[in-house]
């Protein structure tokens, strides 16, 4: 049987220098991508939190690019949002210049998700004519572009619900909408991990990889909690930690009939479950570190582990600053802290069961360009073992 080293040093021949160039300059788009999607859900947070996410009240994909450009076209929109509820019931009063406040913010958040549509399709195009993708990748790049799209329609669908019988948005919807973003900033890291140089040290266990796929369920999870906390303002109750209500469990739990419309509608029920969803996490990290360092304390991976336990340390303490600071408003520096720190968690987390499960595979061919495969790869290193990352 053929050891670690010796796929590297077998797989690194079989690839061609084209092939090697046209895996990183993928690479490098998605990595990009990726970057984009996470300014784009930060932004989509700072618009959530100055409650600017109703100001644009119309869907316009490709002409609502262009802001107003004169007085008249300010006073439209103005006249728009004097419609909805929001406006009637919280803003009556507002002056023109502090709605330009709020709608620069839902604009600037609609320019980057069109923005990166632009950035994912056109070079998605160029690489697809040119030859440079390899089959068995095209399935996944064309499902990441399918989502985007779609979640164009589901920002629009959350954004409806708040302008004719709501002042806000569903909470069921916004936490769609998060964990879709979430969902798509998550697979394009998995794609781009895919292609990348990765350690030849074998997983600790044969569970390590299962471990590392929980617990980027659990961070994804753990984020959708989120949006319904943000989606009901449960961030502005029950501002004390480690207590609940002044209690471990407090009262009050499962006070609504049906009782699964608690743990979507209830304030309480949402923020303990986002607490208790923080502490599973922590755990099942816990658990993996100790695991890794047990059986192979020398590896990338068992290193790679602490730094995602490290990693959720630091988000733990970002969220419970967050909620002892919400006193009557969520502050914005800490919110927008606390949902970066989420994504940088995934993120991590993304590139650890990556990195346990392996990169795609090289697969030779007998004539013609050698292409790397996407079949799933236990542990098949594409490049030498000099340039590893962790």
């Amino acid at each position: 049987m053929a050891t670690a080293s010796e796929s590297v040093s077998a797989d690194s021949a079989a690839m061609s220098a084209q092939a090697r160039r046209d895996r990183r300059a993928i690479r490098i788009w998605l990595y990009v991508v990726a970057a984009i999607v996470f300014a784009l859900v930060v932004v989509g947070g700072a618009t959530r939190l100055t409650e600017s996410g109703l100001s644009i009240t119309e869907w316009k994909p490709i002409h609502g690019i262009v802001p107003p450009l004169s007085d008249a076209e300010w006073q439209e929109e103005f006249e728009l949002y004097r419609q909805i509820p929001q406006y009637q019931e919280i803003n009556r009063g507002m002056e023109l210049s502090a709605f330009k406040t709020i709608y620069w913010w839902e604009w600037a958040h609609r320019f980057l998700a069109r923005f990166v549509g632009l950035v994912f399709a056109l070079p998605l195009a160029y690489f697809w004519i040119r030859g440079r993708i390899p089959a068995g990748l095209k399935p996944k790049l064309v499902g990441i572009l399918a989502l985007g799209g779609l979640q164009g329609a589901i920002g629009w669908w959350m954004v409806a619900s708040g302008l004719v019988l709501r002042t806000d948005v569903s909470q069921y919807r916004l936490a769609v909408h998060l964990t879709t973003a979430c969902l798509i900033f998550s697979a394009t890291l998995w794609v781009a991990r895919g292609l990348a140089q990765h350690s030849p040290d074998a997983p600790p266990s044969a569970k390590s990889a299962r471990a590392s796929l929980l617990i980027l369920f659990l961070a994804l999870l753990q984020i959708y909690l989120g949006g319904l906390v943000a989606g009901l303002n449960a961030g502005l109750s029950f501002n004390t930690w480690p207590l609940m209500d002044g209690a471990v469990v407090p009262e009050g739990l499962l006070i609504m009939q049906p009782a699964w419309r608690n743990f979507f509608e209830n304030v309480m029920t949402v923020q303990f479950m986002h607490r208790m969803g923080a502490y599973l996490l922590l755990a099942v990290v816990l658990m993996h570190v100790f695991a890794s360092f047990r059986q192979a304390p020398k590896s990338t991976h068992a290193r790679r582990s602490a730094v995602l336990l490290a990693l959720v340390l630091v988000q733990a303490g970002i969220g419970i600053t967050t909620l002892l600071l919400a006193e009557g408003a969520i502050p914005i520096g800490w919110g927008l802290m606390h949902q970066a720190g989420g994504l940088v968690v995934l993120g991590f987390a993304v590139a650890h069961a990556r990195a346990l499960k392996g990169p795609y595979a090289v697969d030779t061919r007998p004539s013609g360009r050698v292409r790397p495969k996407v079949t799933e790869g236990r542990r098949a290193p594409i490049e030498n073992a000099a340039g590893m990352t962790p």
